[in-house]
């Protein structure tokens, strides 16, 4: 069994940072990609960042420049790094963890609230 723990969440004024961080515990395979996907009221879950066992990352558009990812794969441990916020950027944040050799195989965490308000 995985379990994923996000943590960090919260209001923050427009342009302000926040740092989300996750803690992924059980059975874990080594080769993962680690990410952040959020969904806003009535959208779609979408990605925000994900990084891979080796470091490759990927960012969804609207978050490009602004946020950073980054991995402590020894503590299995996944953070973002969010600045300049919008208020935009206020959804419910997931942590998830997935392995590309397993198609399908994904775990998710219960998502923490990030709201960009003044």
């Amino acid at each position: 069994q995985v379990r994923l723990a996000e943590s960090g969440g919260g209001l923050v004024q427009p342009g302000g940072s926040l740092r989300l961080s996750c803690v992924v515990s059980g059975s874990i395979f080594n080769m993962n990609v680690m990410g952040w996907y959020r969904q806003a009221p009535g959208k779609e879950r979408e990605l925000v960042a994900t990084i891979t066992s080796g470091g490759n990352t990927e960012y969804g558009g609207s978050v490009k420049g602004r946020f950073a990812i980054s991995r402590d794969s020894a503590e299995n441990t996944v953070s973002l790094q969010m600045n300049s916020l919008k208020p935009e950027d206020t959804a419910v944040y997931y942590c998830n963890i997935k392995y590309p050799a397993i198609p399908g195989r994904q775990y998710w965490g219960q998502g923490t609230q990030v709201t960009v308000s003044s």
